[in-house]
């Protein structure tokens, strides 16, 4: 029986990452449940994939700031892009803090396929339950059982059912007595309630607002969708919202009340905003849209909530529409250096199995590669 000394479950982001940056002196195998690696990778950023941002620190993500902290300190995003770039690879800043490979997704992919070409890649293999006898990890899959002595779950989350995502590694916490917290979508859209029904009818319009939610403050695009509201700073906004309002600012460039002083012109048309979009938040604010010097203290009074529109959204989305999920092994669960179970000596958990999630614009593969290097790096 061949006994590794290391395997991990899952062949993305985090996966790939720990692989690559493992002692070559020791004998790993990767095994994942799709015949290719780095499927979310590959589709990611319209294929480009959304690397990292300009400016990360842990309080863009969802989770503990503290443990966070431990894996971004060790390989920074400035560690990352060092990492690419001894490597061929320059990614390019997109709208001025995205980081997005040149051509392709590829590229990154392409440095992870010649890094760990001595691992063993053990693909098409759905992974069902993991046991521990002795000082040893059992991993049954649908075509065989493997053994190892250290186990590293980089298993991901549950959206992206279509490329192989699937609870697993919730379910191999769980029958350790690992605690966790439950999946949910995260970086999703948001439904609306019947009040805010308005929104549904400007589906495809989108404008740039500044969004107020659970003390944190996101600036980017909306959209509106016939769902309800999405767009990138709603994305975000889903990753921090738990129930209750969110305040949206539609005007954060102007003051209203500078706008109409004294304008004859219709207040729809001094909101800089597209014609349907100014007309339909009127209409929400109740304020008729009426020459700007003849409006009353009264409708002044409501207008002024164009900066700050709330209401209680009603749901998301869902998973099919999530890029990602929030929940996962509970932080205090694990080492935060090395990432290993303090129950379960030699098991690390790493990526997006952790809870840990980050806002939309490559903070998740930050997040993945900084927790992999750091794991990685605690292994003899």
């Amino acid at each position: 029986m061949k006994i590794y000394d290391v395997i991990i479950l899952g062949a993305g982001a985090s996966g790939l990452m720990c692989g690559a940056n493992l002692s070559e002196t020791l004998n790993i195998a990767i095994i994942d449940g799709n015949d290719k690696l780095a499927k979310k990778l590959k589709v990611s950023g319209g294929g480009k994939c959304n690397i990292t941002n300009v400016n990360v620190s842990e309080f863009n993500y969802d989770g503990d700031e503290e443990f966070i902290s431990y894996s971004l300190s060790t390989f920074s995003k400035n560690d990352l892009l060092e990492y690419l770039d001894k490597r061929g690879v320059e990614p390019v800043i997109r709208k001025g803090r995205y980081y997005f490979c040149k051509n392709s997704s590829d590229e990154i992919i392409n440095i992870f396929k010649k890094e760990i070409q001595n691992i063993d890649l053990l693909l098409s293999k759905t992974i069902l339950k993991v046991k521990k006898n002795d000082d040893l990890f059992k991993i049954f899959t649908s075509t065989g059982t493997y053994t190892t002595k250290k186990l590293i779950v980089a298993t991901g989350g549950k959206s992206f059912k279509n490329l192989g995502a699937s609870e697993i590694g919730l379910d191999i916490a769980k029958s350790f007595d690992i605690k966790v917290k439950e999946f949910t979508p995260a970086l999703v859209g948001l439904t609306v309630q019947k009040n805010q029904f308005w929104m549904r009818e400007l589906s495809g319009l989108s404008c740039y607002v500044n969004i107020e939610v659970e003390n944190k403050i996101l600036k980017e695009e909306m959209l509106f969708a016939h769902k309800g509201i999405s767009g990138p700073v709603i994305l975000s906004a889903s990753l921090y919202w738990k129930k209750g309002n969110i305040s949206i600012n539609f005007l954060p460039n102007d003051n209203i009340k500078d706008l109409i002083n004294g304008s004859k012109k219709l207040l729809s048309s001094v909101i800089p905003l597209p014609k349907r979009l100014s007309k339909a938040i009127l209409e929400a604010l109740d304020v008729n849209d009426i020459e700007c010097r003849k409006i009353n203290k009264i409708d002044l009074e409501k207008l002024l909530n164009i900066h700050s529109y709330k209401f209680a959204p009603a749901g998301n989305f869902g998973f099919t529409k999530a890029e990602v999920c929030r929940g996962g092994v509970v932080t205090n669960e694990l080492n935060p250096i090395s990432l290993e179970s303090y129950k379960v000596p030699n098991l690390h958990f790493i990526g997006e199995v952790v809870d840990v999630t980050g806002e939309l614009g490559g903070y998740n593969f930050q997040w993945a590669f900084s927790s992999a290097y750091s794991c990685a790096n605690s292994i003899e």
